[in-house]
């Protein structure tokens, strides 16, 4: 992705408010980090202009970067509607990953046909540790399909997930990133010169940031 595009897609975000800075008043995440900076991607799905402008950039960057995907699958839940849109839109097959397989049924983790062997694409809202991203990629191995990357929508840019999708083997590609939103944010006077060190400081470790 171009830094132009980058900031453009950070924009997008910030204007339906589908990310929201608050280094004064940080966000408490399930994880129990604290955080300057929350980011719930499920919004831009209200929004048709802006998740048409998402799914055309998804689209665009499966096309160029993956060739030759085979199918396109979504990560349980918010990487779902995304991953649904681009593989519409691409005439592709799609599935979807769950967290875990289910406890009834068929005990499904996977749901849609996936045929062994099969170059898949894995599309998510957010990369943040790479944890559920890389759980998603394991199991759709397991099943039998080549992960040949993973398309996201916004990406933290943690040192911990480069070297977890690294050693994986998976290659990534997000339309934005947190350097593209914090020099977004400054440019447009959303942040202080303050805030933008504490913004920079909890990307560099954002388990010990705020203790």
């Amino acid at each position: 992705m171009s830094t132009v595009s980058e900031k453009q897609v950070a924009e997008k975000l910030l204007q339906v408010q589908a990310v929201k800075l608050s280094p004064a008043q940080p966000f408490t995440w399930a994880s129990g980090w604290k955080s300057p900076i929350y980011c719930d991607n499920r919004k831009l799905l209200s929004f048709p202009y802006v998740r048409d402008y998402i799914k055309s950039e998804l689209c665009n960057t499966v096309f160029e970067t993956y060739p030759d995907a085979a199918v396109i699958a979504g990560v349980a839940t918010a990487g779902i509607p995304h991953g649904a849109l681009v593989a519409d839109q691409l005439k592709l097959p799609f599935i979807y990953v769950r967290s875990k397989p289910k406890e009834h049924g068929m005990g499904n983790q996977i749901e849609g046909v996936l045929q062994p062997g099969q170059q898949v694409v894995v599309v998510e809202d957010l990369i943040s540790t790479g944890k559920s991203s890389l759980e998603a990629v394991q199991a759709i191995r397991a099943a039998g399909g080549e992960v040949i990357g993973m398309v996201s929508i916004f990406n933290y840019g943690f040192d911990v997930a480069v070297k977890a999708f690294e050693a994986a083997g998976v290659p990534f590609k997000s339309l934005s990133n947190y350097n593209a939103m914090i020099a977004l944010a400054e440019e447009k006077g959303i942040v202080s010169g303050d805030e933008i060190s504490t913004l920079q400081a909890w990307r560099t470790a954002p388990d010990q940031w705020g203790k």
